[in-house]
């Protein structure tokens, strides 16, 4: 009497150094299907304001000084960094989704949005954020 026997398991292939693949059990992790290069720093920045925010208003954190302290940054760069938090919330979101930089610098930086973030009509903001890209993302 013949049996069969079949056994179904997810498996993925992981790069090993020197380009050599290796079986690994279970699925692929979540990196390994992530799209090539690396979110934008000013995206990651413009996050990590709207986490520093929450931390304040719901009372975990006292004030933009603690915050630095406990970074182990200057306040002028808490200062700084939730400045973003000025912008036009259209711009908030296109610079949350900014595409991944492969190589070399960032096409836009925390400092090319401080001015856009100092102003406060939005419309105004929009213009300069338009050129801001025109110039920035050929």
């Amino acid at each position: 009497m013949t049996t069969s026997l079949t056994i179904e398991r997810t498996v993925h292939f992981q790069r090993r150094p020197h380009g050599r693949k290796e079986l690994q059990d279970g699925a692929a992790p979540v990196w390994a299907s992530l799209p090539p290069g690396r979110v934008p720093r000013v995206a990651r920045f413009l996050a990590l304001a709207h986490r520093f925010d929450g931390l304040v208003r719901s009372g975990a954190v006292r004030d933009y000084a603690e915050l630095a302290r406990l970074g182990r940054v200057t306040r002028a760069r808490v200062s700084q960094v939730m400045n973003l938090l000025n912008l036009a919330p259209a711009i908030q979101e296109e610079v949350l989704f900014l595409p991944r930089t492969v190589q070399g610098r960032d096409a836009i930086i925390l400092a090319d949005l401080q001015p856009i973030a100092s102003v406060v009509s939005w419309p105004k903001q929009r213009r300069m954020w338009e050129q801001l890209k025109a110039a920035a993302l050929r």
